[in-house]
């Protein structure tokens, strides 16, 4: 596992919209060989999603060879709801650049069977050949999608009750009443995340320095579902200063000294994530 520390939002922002373009420009998709790539909603990824828009705009990556899955969704809100989760990427991602339709998967909250939603959502991303990258982020009680404290590191792809701390956190995108929040989504497993051949997961700001501090410094648990990606072997997480708070100067040391011999093994501060694992992996 990696961790990389940016000064803010907007750096980390940066950098892993950069790894992105990078690693979709490496692999080269094609018709035959698109790029599977896993992504998440919320607060966390807009400025990355912003950045890649920024890319196609310039002509720098392009989208018509990328084939996505959405994290989650919630359960019981048309499509067209201004908070689910459809609308959230199509607004803030998918409208702006030229993936195809037929190429975007999100879960469908309103199926007539939820269960055989989500069964469906694991065969297509097997029948494409996996997920090559999956980005995340994580809520301040170190949940990953909607795999809050306690779900199973094996799960897959399924109903999920959301926890109250869950629903509190997202009233502020119901106009801060709680009664308006889904208390259901389907939502993606930890182990459907960690079957992707790389995650990235974002964590910023104070509120998820806890959380940070527990998945880097303690051992895998299912309290703390985003822990799992100690055991991935091409696992990342990028982060600002703020979510560092609670870690241990030494731990912070260490890390930024490794990025440091990366970037004098490799010559340039630019060189794409996916170089330097290539170089030394994790």
């Amino acid at each position: 596992m990696r961790l990389i520390i940016r000064e803010d939002y907007d750096e980390v922002s940066n950098y892993v919209a950069n790894y992105v373009k990078e690693r979709i420009k490496q692999f080269a998709p094609t018709a035959d060989r698109p790029f599977v790539l896993g992504l998440p909603t919320g607060s966390s990824p807009i400025g990355t999603y912003n950045k890649l828009v920024d890319f196609f705009k310039s002509g720098e990556l392009s989208f018509e060879h990328v084939i996505t899955f959405n994290m989650d969704e919630y359960v019981g809100l048309p499509k067209n709801h201004p908070q689910s989760y459809h609308t959230f990427m199509w607004t803030n991602l998918f409208a702006h650049i030229n993936i195809k339709a037929e190429n975007v998967h999100i879960l469908d909250g309103n199926a007539p069977d939820l269960d055989a939603e989500c069964k469906e959502f694991e065969a297509k991303i097997a029948r494409v050949g996996g997920i090559e990258l999956f980005l995340g982020g994580i809520g301040p009680d170190g949940h990953i999608a909607f795999n809050e404290p306690g779900s199973s590191l094996t799960s897959r792809t399924r109903v999920k009750t959301l926890a109250y701390e869950t629903i509190i956190a997202n009233a502020r995108f119901f106009e801060g009443d709680i009664g308006k929040v889904p208390k259901l989504a389907l939502t993606v497993g930890v182990a459907t995340v960690m079957d992707a051949r790389e995650v990235v997961v974002t964590i910023t700001g104070a509120h998820k320095a806890i959380a940070l501090a527990k998945c880097i410094e303690e051992g895998v648990n299912h309290m703390w579902t985003v822990s799992a990606i100690q055991m991935h072997p091409k696992g990342l997480i990028v982060c600002d200063e703020d979510s560092t708070l609670e870690l241990h100067v030494k731990t912070v040391k260490y890390f930024k000294s490794i990025e440091h011999v990366h970037q004098a093994l490799i010559g340039t501060e630019n060189l794409s994530l996916q170089d330097i694992f290539f170089f030394v992996g994790t």
